[in-house]
């Protein structure tokens, strides 16, 4: 069962601490499970969805995984520096901080309401910085981690009705390229995937012929998978990726050529 702080689906201690937010579901879940069969111990954040989480906790449990579960709200500083101070007293370490967690409240911007923006931009874009924030005295005073901001290709292109969405994923880039270059030389790299069209609730929710429309403007000519979103994230993640950092890694299919 989950709780408001942190469950425990194992007791193994593994070398490696990952803490991927919105770690539950779709995207999340993919690279937390990736992250796992690798024999990272991993700790996924989550906002409401308890019953997400005690099923990805027991598929954990079941497996053997070293997994831990912690419900917080990442649109609030204080709720950050108490999660990452949740993190640190579970497993001791974090290697690796993957920002995943976003929400979308889709409006024109002639009827977006101010909380409508500030939502989304509190979630997708300052929950990064503040969770970042508090990585990173940690991750520089042991010389070295790993951040890996998840933006999206809506980022760069824009889409009508998401101008929050939009703004609050090119604002990862920004934030991604700021944060390498002030850590460059400390043993700590910074990246970004940005992934475009992939089968994940959010996507499902679209209509079927507008989905066709957008699959028909992937040169792939399919939606992608999380699973690959997840290998790009791993691949940046990896001791031997210690040369990369202020990249972006775009996963979309080839969409935004």
């Amino acid at each position: 069962m989950t709780t408001d702080c942190t469950t425990t689906a194992s007791n193994v201690t593994e070398t490696r601490v990952a803490l991927v937010t919105g770690g539950t579901r779709g995207i999340g879940e993919a690279i937390a499970v990736e992250l796992a069969r690798q024999g990272v111990t991993v700790a996924v954040a989550y906002a409401n969805d308890t019953e997400a989480a005690d099923r990805l906790m027991k598929k954990a449990d079941d497996v053997g995984w070293s997994m831990t579960a912690h419900r917080a709200d990442i649109a609030r500083p204080e709720a950050c520096e108490q999660l990452f101070a949740d993190v640190l007293d579970a497993h001791g370490r974090v290697d690796h901080l993957v920002n995943n967690a976003g929400i979308t409240v889709d409006r024109t911007v002639r009827k977006m309401t101010w909380d409508d923006w500030q939502r989304v931009i509190d979630t997708n874009l300052s929950g990064a910085f503040y969770l970042s924030k508090a990585a990173m005295d940690h991750m520089v005073g042991r010389g070295s981690g790993r951040i890996v901001n998840i933006s999206s290709v809506i980022g760069e292109t824009g889409n009508i009705g998401q101008a929050n969405y939009a703004a609050s994923k090119a604002g990862l880039f920004g934030l991604t390229k700021s944060m390498a270059l002030e850590t460059a030389r400390k043993g700590v790299t910074v990246n970004c995937v940005a992934p475009g069209f992939i089968e994940t609730g959010m996507v499902a929710a679209v209509p079927d012929e507008v989905l066709a429309g957008i699959v028909g403007r992937i040169p792939v000519q399919r939606l992608g998978a999380v699973e690959e979103v997840a290998h790009a994230v791993l691949f940046l993640l990896d001791d031997r990726a210690s040369y990369v950092t202020g990249a972006v890694i775009p996963v979309n299919g080839g969409l935004d050529m």
